[in-house]
């Protein structure tokens, strides 16, 4: 009867053990995923205006250089803080003429008109900005932000006062005065420029 005894207390220290091995075999670290903002997969979109009607003119930045580029376990915390420039060469608007005086009479005016660079302030969604460097000047533009999945678009309206860029307008406005005049007969390059940017996040 004690054999017994002792023989199935055994079994079941076994079955304890066993058990514990189990338990302690079935406990896996969770792989955290995270976010991490690509330059080649940002899109920076921008429209000015033209005449007294306010025409849209259309055009992008092709390329963006993203200088502390980071992980972070959300969308918006990969944007936070991200600091980038963007080369004025790269801009484009599907019209060489055009591409060649906004390059040349606008950004040209401008000091240190080879770039523009900025930071990211993403907090709620109310308060957000990015510091903008152009024409030797930092101000801060407003922002909001709608995050789909991956994907960030990021919209805010540019008011090139702020930048002291009146010169850079007027500049401009001489050599395309006659494709900035309106049936008005007056010619007009409005100095505010609503940016787009699309930003696609790479998740694993």
């Amino acid at each position: 009867m004690k054999k017994i005894y002792v023989l199935s207390s055994l079994l079941l220290i076994m079955i304890f053990v066993s058990s514990c091995k189990e338990n302690e075999k079935k406990e896996v670290t969770p792989i955290v995923k995270t976010y991490a903002v690509m330059a080649d997969s940002t899109t920076i979109n921008w429209t000015a205006y033209k005449t007294t009607a306010k025409v849209p003119v259309k055009g992008q930045f092709s390329e963006v250089t993203i200088e502390n580029a980071k992980k972070d376990t959300t969308a918006i915390g990969a944007l936070n803080g991200l600091k980038f420039k963007i080369p004025i060469s790269s801009l484009i608007t599907k019209d060489t003429i055009r591409d060649a005086k906004v390059k040349k009479y606008f950004f040209g005016t401008m000091e240190n008109s080879s770039t523009i660079t900025g930071t990211v302030h993403i907090n709620k969604e109310n308060s957000s900005t990015v510091d903008i460097s152009l024409n030797g000047i930092t101000r801060e533009l407003p922002i909001a932000y709608i995050v789909t999945d991956n994907k960030v678009t990021i919209v805010g309206n540019m008011e090139l006062d702020n930048w002291q860029a009146k010169a850079a307008l007027e500049a401009l406005n001489v050599v395309c005065k006659d494709l900035h005049t309106g049936d008005d007969g007056i010619s007009k390059t409005w100095s505010d420029v609503k940016i787009e940017v699309i930003a696609v996040l790479k998740y694993e």
